[in-house]
């Protein structure tokens, strides 16, 4: 989190003294527009090329993907019942804040910290974030983005649905997993492997940096109310019904425990850097990614009480 309290201390300074920092009112759109175009399909190409394909790991991108629509349909009921006068920039980020969770910057860590799954069950939750997160949060997502935003994503001379799928067309996240795999069997030098190594960690500080300039600038907490629904959303409801779908499976042990666990994890930065690009509302995604990421502490004793090893 040092990024982010960095970029905290820059966005009060600049508040107290904006002449000193006159760039900082554009260098969030800026930064989120950089992560979606270069910083998150560098990171795809890198990531993919480490990641090991074989074993029944196939199960964990099908899992995200039934964590998406379980999520969306729930996000998507909520809000014709109780948000029907919501705006639309606030309707998608309720929608991918609900959807979309931080399965690699904080799953990652998780999975590879806890002793009853470690490296040996890492690749499961690489698979549930890159054919899942990664093609939900950037896919589906740029066309949530596009449909409910005004950003780069949108083009007025095409219907809603039609400038959804330009976006999704578009989305430099495709591309760039066709690439990693194309690169997976080239043997690259040490000094490029290292190279894309550090490139993509280091999206992972400028996706705690944008979020830092975002929660500086967040005025209220007013957005308490739509923020919680979407953690409870997903955190709870949705990773409780991915367990009991692996457990009537007969998925048992490590790999189902990944499977939810990466079902459970807080909101994804990936929710900012789509408000950014398609200019939804920025505070009620800053709002749900620091409730959900507080909500972290007590839901994942939970899981791993639920569905032990």
């Amino acid at each position: 989190m040092l990024g982010a309290g960095v970029s905290v201390l820059l966005g009060r300074l600049g508040a107290r003294s904006p002449r000193h920092l006159p760039w900082q009112s554009q260098t969030p759109l800026w930064l989120g527009r950089f992560l979606f175009w270069l910083g998150v399909p560098g990171s795809l190409i890198h990531f993919l090329r480490q990641t090991d394909l074989s074993g029944g790991v196939w199960i964990a991108p099908v899992m995200a993907w039934v964590t998406f629509i379980v999520a969306f349909a729930l996000a998507w009921g909520w809000l014709q019942i109780s948000a029907r006068h919501w705006s639309s920039a606030a309707k998608g980020v309720f929608l991918l804040s609900s959807m979309v969770g931080n399965t690699g910057y904080i799953g990652y860590p998780i999975i590879l910290l806890l002793p009853q799954l470690g490296t040996a069950y890492f690749g499961w939750a690489v698979f549930y974030d890159l054919l899942g997160t990664f093609f939900g949060a950037y896919g589906l997502g740029a066309m949530i983005g596009a449909y409910y935003g005004q950003g780069i994503g949108q083009g007025r001379s095409l219907s809603p649905w039609r400038q959804s799928l330009d976006a999704l067309v578009r989305a430099p996240t495709f591309p760039a997993f066709a690439l990693g795999l194309l690169l997976r069997p080239v043997a690259f030098p040490d000094w490029l492997d290292r190279g894309l190594q550090g490139f993509a960690w280091s999206m992972v500080m400028l996706s705690l940096v944008l979020m830092g300039m975002r929660l500086q600038q967040l005025r209220s907490w007013q957005k308490m109310r739509p923020a919680l629904m979407a953690t409870l959303i997903r955190m709870a409801i949705a990773p409780a019904v991915i367990g009991v779908l692996l457990t009537l499976l007969g998925w048992r042990g490590a790999p189902r425990l990944v499977m939810i666990l990466q079902a459970a994890m807080p909101a994804a930065f990936a929710t900012l850097v789509l408000a950014e690009t398609f200019e939804l509302d920025r505070d009620l995604a800053v709002t749900c990614l620091g409730v959900s990421s507080a909500c972290l502490l007590a839901t994942l004793p939970l899981w791993l009480w639920l569905f032990p090893v």
